[in-house]
């Protein structure tokens, strides 16, 4: 071979050496390990841009925003190795929250309202950023997390008889209730029919009232046929409504009726309207019976978050977890050595371009999910791989 011949050689070698380099150069570094998990750099700092960009979704002014990002800012490596020490545990205790989250998953795609399974994947890429596989893991994480809370923090947390009436005696005011119908619809639209088209429509919402009446769930018949924009939602219509806010003719047709019943269709300009009274709130002073699981959610929460401070504390002791110099865990346990080894020998750890784009980042999820443990919810937020 000609000197000439080996030098191109050499040179087209080089040229791919500097190539493959280029692709594998330091894009990121470790901050924490925790256990055989990792935090790094990059998701704290991109937890912030979208924090960030969520608050100027809500129209936050620009100083508004700085100061909410600076205040949670010293929070974000905690409430990520908050989430690290939970998935772990619930690995740990072989928790199967499979069937919760097909089910999640399942739901989710009916309030789509899409039949197609490779569209619904699209639709769940665009929302959150993430391909529909990353997003079916994060949520099982957080099915996983919200278990693991369940099982070692919560059903050690019991509210004593006295504390429930001690919150509802002094707070009755809370309890003092207006007269209230809360209702569900199934709207059947007439909009652009014809006299056939009218007549079909009237057909077969007298079909789905007698199906309600039957005792077919109303929330699945309102899901599966309803044309009102409550649909996706069960046909629920929110808030309850005192005498006066309804429509006359609806009024009538379910003031009187006991909770649990189904009225006639009634005839509306652009269809024909079916309504369930969901409730039916009297008015006057609630008794403490009917009071009990409203006073405690009231009472549960303030019991169950240090509760779960502690159970993290532990969770610290038991782990394997150092924290990088510059970085503070907020949450960290009394006492325990989180200290960076080999500070000497350790040059700043990294990670290669490949491991991040296989690492899922935090992106923000079309629905909340309460993230137990932290003081927030899952919202622009991943759980461990």
């Amino acid at each position: 071979m000609s000197f000439l011949m080996r030098w191109k050689l050499i040179s087209a070698f080089a040229a791919a050496s500097l190539c493959f380099a280029a692709d594998v150069q330091v894009i990121d570094q470790i901050v924490a390990k925790v256990n055989g998990d990792i935090v790094s750099e990059d998701e704290l700092q991109r937890t912030k841009k979208e924090l960030g960009q969520e608050l100027k979704n809500q129209g936050t002014s620009a100083t508004q925003i700085d100061e909410e990002v600076q205040k949670r800012s010293k929070d974000m490596l905690r409430d990520r190795i908050d989430e690290l020490l939970l998935v772990q545990k619930a690995k740990e205790l072989n928790i199967n929250v499979d069937s919760d989250v097909t089910k999640y998953m399942t739901n989710l795609q009916r309030q789509a309202g899409i039949a197609d399974t490779d569209k619904f994947h699209e639709y769940v890429r665009q929302g959150t950023g993430l391909p529909f596989e990353d997003y079916l893991s994060e949520t099982k994480n957080q099915f996983m997390t919200r278990e693991v809370v369940g099982q070692e923090v919560g059903r050690h947390i019991s509210i004593s008889e006295k504390e429930l009436r001690d919150y509802y005696e002094s707070h009755k005011s809370d309890f003092v209730k207006e007269e209230k119908v809360y209702l569900s619809e199934i709207l059947v639209s007439t909009e652009g029919k014809d006299a056939a088209g009218v007549a079909a429509a009237e057909k077969k919402a007298k079909q789905l009232s007698a199906a309600a009446a039957r005792g077919e769930r109303f929330s699945d018949l309102a899901r599966d046929n309803s044309d009102a924009t409550t649909a996706k939602a069960g046909g629920q219509l929110g808030g309850g409504y005192k005498k006066g806010d309804l429509a006359k003719s609806f009024e009538e047709a379910v003031w009187n009726l006991p909770k649990g019943s189904v009225t006639q269709p009634i005839r509306i300009p652009t269809g024909w309207e079916i309504l369930k009274v969901e409730d039916h709130t009297k008015a006057g002073l609630e008794p403490l019976a009917e009071a009990k699981p409203e006073i405690e959610n009231a009472l549960y929460g303030p019991k169950m978050q240090p509760k779960v401070r502690e159970y993290l504390t532990g969770l610290r002791k038991a782990a394997f977890l150092q924290v990088k110099p510059g970085f503070v865990d907020t949450g960290a346990a009394p006492g325990q050595n989180t200290k960076w080894q080999d500070p000497v020998q350790l040059k700043p750890q990294t990670v290669t371009k490949a491991e991040v784009e296989q690492k899922t980042r935090h992106k923000r999820l079309l629905w909340v999910v309460p993230i137990p443990g932290t003081e927030t919810t899952v919202e622009g937020k991943s759980s461990s791989r």
